[in-house]
């Protein structure tokens, strides 16, 4: 009897592992206590299976490098999208293989029970892909790759240990900065939400004077190239070329707030490096300031090859403080390294009228020498509070609050434009559009 109740014990053990099998000589012993004859038909049973195992760890572990597998994925992730990463294997086996892989992903992500499978034929490849969206900028470590490979008669689990440790860099929305840029390439920013915008008046670069056709505006006819060709000549202008754009981002605690996963200071870098590309391609000077309560980098406006490569650099380990920003330190730095009239676009917030009215006198000071373009963000879920419909009276009171909350930022706007400084209220998620939108009415007006 003791016999028997041991073999049940093992037997139930291989079951577990064995599936469909194991289950069955499980069941053979139960029965056999009440039907002795089955106890030998267990045994014989039990054997087999026994030598089945046995055939199937020679065939998983007869060869030392049976499986290979590796990581690919790219030296740089961008910050809020999705990247992809693949996962090569390649069966050495002579017969079809089933795995399941795990890929030890950065901590960042906070995902422990990643894993695919997949079947292989034999001497076949097969590729793993699978997308991660990085929230944050900075150093992403990846572990090893763990494979665990089963043969057809699926009885015992070979575990594989493929040192593929590296380290990727998270920076600014490149990807978001390549799209936007191949739009701006083709003209095709409308498609985006960017608005075709009318010109008011002439730029005054000149470009050349060519021959009049239907639709030109006669006001630009060069009557003495006119009077030597004998057919009407134009003169041609083109937008000013060269003017300065300085993208300054306020790192301060204003710049915390969460949206989506993102920060708003993640938000608004990667903005501005759409802002900064456009300009390029715009033949503009792009330039970048970082500030929370002192400067921190400062990048002088330059249209050359490394320019986008400098402020990428720049941008891709920035972090928000825990301080006020100082406004009067940013007036300063302003007044003595920026001297041409250039195009300041401010990315910070401001939550309060009373917020806003401690640095409206930099501001108004920056103004007075620059054109300043001052962005700040619009409370989404605020904004939906005020929307919802109230059905007691907390609800009417929590509604009155949002409401409040929400004419209080359409105030600041108010306040901004009565002193002549530009202003952008957005939502997060259209950031990079508008941005871009009020950039170009910027340029179509020849503001700068």
């Amino acid at each position: 009897m003791l016999r028997r109740a041991k073999l049940l014990y093992e037997s139930f053990y291989l079951g577990q592992r064995t599936y469909g099998i194991g289950t069955a000589i499980v069941m053979l012993l139960a029965l056999s206590f009440f039907v002795p004859v089955l106890f030998q038909l267990a045994q014989v049973a039990l054997l087999l299976l026994g030598l089945l195992i046995l055939v199937d760890v020679l065939l998983l572990y007869v060869k030392r490098r049976a499986l290979l597998a590796g990581r690919i994925c790219h030296e740089r992730f961008s910050n809020g999208d999705d990247n992809k990463v693949t996962i090569q294997l390649y069966n050495n086996y002579s017969f079809p293989v089933s795995l399941k892989i795990i890929d030890e992903i950065p901590v960042q992500f906070q995902n422990r029970q990643w894993q695919q499978h997949t079947n292989i034929k034999p001497g076949d490849k097969s590729l793993v892909e699978y997308l991660l969206r990085p929230v944050e900028r900075g150093e992403y470590i990846f572990g090893k790759l763990q494979a665990f490979v089963k043969s057809p008669l699926q009885l015992v689990e070979r575990r594989f240990s493929f040192p593929a440790e590296e380290t990727v860099f998270v920076y600014p929305s490149y990807l978001q900065m390549r799209k936007y840029n191949l739009l701006a390439a083709t003209n095709h920013l409308n498609e985006t939400g960017s608005k075709r915008l009318r010109k008011l008046g002439n730029s005054m670069e000149f470009e050349q004077i060519k021959e009049y056709v239907q639709g030109d505006d006669y006001r630009n006819i060069n009557w003495k190239a006119t009077a030597r060709k004998s057919q009407l000549m134009v003169n041609t202008f083109v937008d000013e070329k060269s003017q300065q754009v300085y993208c300054m981002i306020d790192k301060s605690r204003n710049m915390r707030m969460p949206f989506e996963g993102l920060s708003l200071l993640d938000y608004a870098i990667n903005a501005s490096l759409v802002l900064t590309n456009v300009a390029l391609n715009k033949q503009d000077r792009a330039g970048l300031v970082t500030f929370a309560e002192k400067i921190d980098s400062f990048l002088p406006a330059e249209r050359n090859n490394l320019q986008m490569e400098s402020i990428l650099e720049n941008l891709y380990n920035q972090k928000t403080e825990f301080k006020d920003a100082d406004y009067e330190a940013l007036y300063g730095h302003i007044r003595n390294k920026i001297k041409q009239r250039s195009l300041l676009v401010l990315f910070t917030n401001f939550e309060s009228l009373y917020a806003l009215q401690r640095q409206l006198p930099y501001l108004r000071k920056i103004a007075h020498y620059h054109l300043l373009m001052v962005v700040f963000f619009e409370n989404t879920e605020i904004r939906k509070l005020a929307r919802e419909e109230a059905k007691d009276t907390e609800g009417i009171y929590i509604q009155t609050i949002a409401e409040k909350f929400a004419y209080e930022k359409r105030l600041l706007v108010k306040e901004l434009q009565k002193y002549g400084i530009l202003t952008l209220l957005t939502t997060p998620e259209q950031l990079t559009v508008n941005t871009i939108n009020k950039y170009l009415e910027v340029k179509s007006r020849q503001a700068i």
